[in-house]
């Protein structure tokens, strides 16, 4: 199964090809690429609806009923996402690898509405990478440790979403969902030559994600072209997202792209240097107009802050869900806490940030206060919006995830596109954003920008 999430869903609409075969194929290349010793373990678990769900999709059909483009197509969530199919969701916390929950994620329900087949979860770094700093991405103790398709590996700060990321790059489900705190969608995604997109804080519901910093939590699409995660994104995001209108498709030549360069781009390596260098003379020759540097005022001061936003929300609103579900008898972090002291083997990296967050004391204390609005002023007033009204650009382009810092904390779209390879082989690409809200704005630049410079390696 070669083709992307709107050729097989095309596919399926026209019914050269069935949704139970479409689903059969994905379920043994699972099987076959995921499990065993030499296997990705990218996926956690299957859901043991999606055989029954496809074939329901295929009925409506040929009763005349199509949902969308996205009828019939498989898709995995990350284990931090409910499902009502009776498979545990996580987090990636062997405390949690039973819990069950009792309703399903707004947006996994807005999927299914779409018509799209819940194939099951992925892993994930346990708890968004919020136990211990100096536990790798690839890790969780309830999920172990998740392979890298093209033989790399997933180190420290490469973004939770990494089974979502892997399962799409390896083929294994037609698209993905991540989730993204700060880098957690598009790091992932750069690093297995995927395209990934963080949508707006609030365009795509929370209800029914473990959260993180709710803050900042924005779920989102891991695919493998631009134009699925328009789709995706469009299924599954909120009723406000439609307050966006879309803009018409323009080549690369009709946008005006901006390059931050002081502590962002600059603070690239060496190689991805060389390779973004490459990639804005293809996009300069092709007609786009780059703004070269087009820098955040506050971009020397985002590079040094310290806050407590992160340990603050995620103390608070995973105390919330845990009060609410108690599952195995769990209700606090604390309990969490107590319950990793007794099993030392489930966090061989310790608990560093757990405790951290634990020790603090609430979104109502004044220094939790003062960070959110530091954060806020810095990423957004004296970052994306003032660079967007200085260079008069559309959007800002970065090599890699350099400006994910900033993004986190501004709430800001990102669209992640694979751009090949650097000189020393590894997986290449850059970050397209802007300001929150223009998610539409960002995906259509991103398209521009996919057509002229993007290309994936392949596993």
């Amino acid at each position: 199964m070669t083709g992307t999430a709107r050729s097989i869903g095309a596919a399926i609409a026209a019914r050269t090809v069935k949704a139970v075969d479409v689903t059969t194929w994905y379920l043994q290349r699972i099987t076959r690429l995921n499990d065993g010793p030499a296997g990705l373990n990218c996926v956690r678990s299957l859901s043991p609806l999606a055989l029954a769900q496809a074939a329901l999709a295929d009925a409506e059909l040929e009763q005349g009923r199509w949902r969308g483009p996205l009828h019939g197509v498989p898709f995995l969530v990350k284990d931090n996402v409910f499902t009502a199919d009776g498979t545990a969701a996580s987090a990636g916390s062997r405390a949690l690898a039973d819990f069950v929950p009792p309703y399903e994620a707004t947006l996994v329900r807005r999927l299914r509405e779409a018509g799209a087949i819940l194939l099951g979860k992925t892993n994930l770094t346990e708890f968004a990478d919020f136990v211990s700093d100096t536990m790798p991405a690839e890790f969780s103790g309830a999920g172990g440790v998740v392979r890298h398709p093209l033989g790399h590996r997933f180190g420290r700060g490469l973004g939770s979403s990494v089974g979502s990321a892997a399962a799409v790059a390896a083929r294994l489900c037609a698209f993905a969902i991540g989730s993204e705190t700060q880098n957690s969608i598009q790091a992932p995604a750069l690093h297995t030559s995927i395209v990934g997109f963080k949508p707006s804080v609030g365009r795509v519901g929370c209800h029914g994600v473990v959260p993180l910093v709710p803050s900042q939590d924005s779920p989102g699409p891991l695919t493998i072209t631009v134009d699925d995660a328009m789709l995706v994104y469009r299924a599954m995001a909120g009723a406000d997202a439609g307050n966006e209108q879309a803009p018409a498709a323009r080549p690369v030549g009709g946008w005006r792209i901006g390059v931050p360069r002081s502590h962002m781009a600059d603070a690239a390596d060496p190689a991805s240097n060389r390779a973004f260098a490459q990639a804005l003379a293809s996009l300069a020759n092709a007609g786009a107009e780059i703004v070269d540097p087009c820098d955040l005022p506050a971009a020397q001061q985002l590079s040094e802050v310290r806050s407590s936003v992160f340990r603050t929300e995620f103390k608070e609103s995973l105390n919330v869900l845990l009060q609410a579900h108690r599952p195995g008898g769990i209700a606090s972090l604390q309990d969490i806490i107590d319950w990793n002291q007794l099993h030392p083997e489930a966090i061989p990296y310790g608990q560093s940030l757990l405790e951290a967050a634990n020790a603090t004391a609430g979104t109502g204390a004044s220094q939790y206060v003062a960070d959110r609005q530091r954060d806020i002023a810095l990423s957004l007033d004296q970052g994306i919006c003032a660079a967007l009204a200085a260079g008069s650009v559309d959007v800002l382009l970065v090599p890699m995830a350099v400006a994910a810092r900033c993004t986190g904390k501004a709430g800001a779209p990102v669209v992640a596109v694979p751009v090949g390879q650097d000189e020393t082989g590894l997986p290449f690409g850059v970050t397209v954003f802007a300001a929150p809200g223009s998610d539409e704005l960002v995906l259509a630049a991103a398209a521009a920008i996919e057509r002229v410079i993007g290309r994936r390696m392949l596993p």
